[in-house]
């Protein structure tokens, strides 16, 4: 870590529920304060990558994830710093309900928790539609139940008219807790949604521009900016000094270097990668439209363990970026994209060949499709021909009518680029597919080998919530559902970029 504290400004922008409207007001207030002339630095609390894409539109700064889960709370208050340096202002939105987090675990990966541990004060947005008076008990109880949240405001949401306004403050006026703006119950400002969530910025990026210069304008209509910003400068320094990813592999290696034993099969970190051994290796990260989720910090982690990221999309470009050694292929939405993936048939000639020279492959959830043999962008009731895609790995995609979501733990259980078998991690899964491995092949028994690959071997056992095996793992390539978060296991990149080496 580096050293010092940080003192930024910050608010967290909660609701009693989803569908509250944190997301309208989180990146209203974000876009509205960074037209005004500060600098601002958007968080987001949990896993989201598609709601910190549009506060990173909002605000011209990379948005950024606190999660409890994925990270442990104690790493927050330094990734939030790293993320937060050089900013006059943090707004962190929530995730679901105030108090709600990981399923069977208190107020893990909570926004409450996050609140408490950057100790921010918390601005609550409150549907109103449907209710006057009985606002005055619903606030109080959020404000009261955990005595370590400050809960310091209150913005309502989709109030019907001045009368109605009227009798919403009115009721609140002895609760204690302010109000510090009222939004009109108006037509939604248009952000089109798919079964996660908000479309994705990368895939609407014009319109997204104007949607969020309509919610900039709706919250400085409708809430008192001056106030909040002074609410926002009431947040002690946190004592913890920011994140630096340099650091943070140096501290990886130390922490294996005690182990006389080996790696740290606890928190997966292996050896720094030597930058100094030659030239930089490439990493190749597919960006644009199909894939959008990813973490800021991978990059930052890669570039500090000695590569060279180029960002590059698997939709437009025909090779892979000149010199890569290794190639990270995170989460999207491919099954939107599936046509003109397949269709690309040069670039998937390229990743099959980059394969099998056993160069590093490290692909989550959407890359874990673009990898498979083919892809089925439509349920089997829709009796969609499926597509072909990299053929890398001896299974076969299709979307299905099921939700597969929530918080995973996980031991890795095959020697591949990434962890040392026996390492563990938490990670999240979240999509709509389903992956089956072909006839003789899978992630819980090994392939035959057959074309001159290597064997399929499973890439994880999930301990929790069920006891179960999942992705895959052939010659250099780790694929999976699983999404992990690297600032938690920063070795990760440390030993991906060591062995993107000849």
């Amino acid at each position: 870590m580096v050293t010092g504290t940080t003192s930024v400004p910050r608010l967290v922008i909660a609701a009693p529920s989803s569908g509250s409207g944190k997301t309208t007001v989180a990146t209203g207030l974000m876009a509205a304060f960074a037209a005004s002339g500060l600098a601002v630095s958007p968080h987001k609390v949990g896993p989201d990558y598609i709601d910190p894409g549009y506060h990173a539109l909002a605000t011209g700064r990379p948005g950024r994830n606190l999660d409890a889960y994925l990270c442990g709370p104690r790493a927050l208050p330094g990734l939030f710093g790293h993320g937060a340096r050089g900013a006059d202002l943090a707004v962190v939105e929530g995730v679901m309900g105030l108090y709600d987090g990981a399923a069977h675990q208190g107020e893990l990966a909570s926004t409450a928790q996050v609140a408490k541990v950057l100790r921010a004060p918390v601005v609550l947005v409150v549907d109103a539609a449907s209710q006057s008076r009985s606002v005055a008990a619903l606030v109080h109880g959020f404000a009261s139940w955990d005595p370590e949240v400050r809960v310091a405001g209150v913005i309502l949401n989709k109030v019907g008219s001045d009368r109605h306004e009227e009798l919403l403050r009115e009721a609140l006026a002895g609760s204690g807790v302010p109000v510090f703006g009222a939004l009109r119950r108006v037509g939604a400002v248009h952000t089109p949604s798919r079964h996660l969530g908000l479309v994705p910025v990368a895939e609407r990026r014009a319109e997204a521009v104007e949607s969020v210069a309509a919610l900039a304008d709706r919250v400085r209509a409708g809430c008192d900016l001056p106030s909040l910003l002074e609410l926002a400068r009431s947040a002690p320094p946190l004592p913890e000094p920011a994140w630096d990813p340099a650091q943070s592999l140096r501290e990886a290696r130390s922490a294996d270097a005690g182990h006389a034993a080996g790696p740290d099969t606890e928190s997966g970190t292996g050896p720094e990668s030597g930058a100094g051994r030659g030239a930089r290796p490439v990493v190749a990260v597919a960006g644009g439209s199909a894939f959008t989720f990813s973490y800021a910090e991978h990059a930052e982690l890669l570039t500090a363990a000695g590569a060279d990221v180029v960002t590059f999309d698997p939709l437009r470009e025909t090779r892979l970026p000149e010199g890569t050694r290794g190639l990270v292929i995170g989460g999207g939405f491919p099954e939107v994209y599936a046509a003109e993936l397949s269709a690309n048939e040069p670039l998937r000639a390229a990743v099959a060949a980059l394969a099998a020279s056993g160069a590093p492959i490290a692909a989550e959830c959407a890359g874990l499709l673009y990898l498979a043999r083919s892809l089925t962008p439509e349920p089997a009731e829709a009796e969609a021909a499926p597509l072909p895609m990299c053929g890398v790995l001896p299974a076969d995609a299709r979307m299905s009518g099921r939700l597969t979501l929530g918080y995973r733990e996980a031991v890795a259980l095959s020697p591949n680029p990434l962890l040392p078998v026996g390492a563990r991690v938490r990670g999240h899964e979240f999509h709509r597919t389903v992956i089956t491995p072909g006839a003789g092949e899978g992630p819980d028994r090994p392939a035959d080998g057959a074309g001159g690959g290597p064997a399929a071997l499973p890439a994880w056992g999930v301990v929790r919530p069920t006891r179960q095996v999942e992705g895959f793992v052939r010659g250099g390539v780790h694929a999976s559902y699983l999404h992990v978060h690297w600032a938690a296991t920063p070795g990760i990149a440390a030993s991906f970029v060591r062995n993107c080496a000849p």
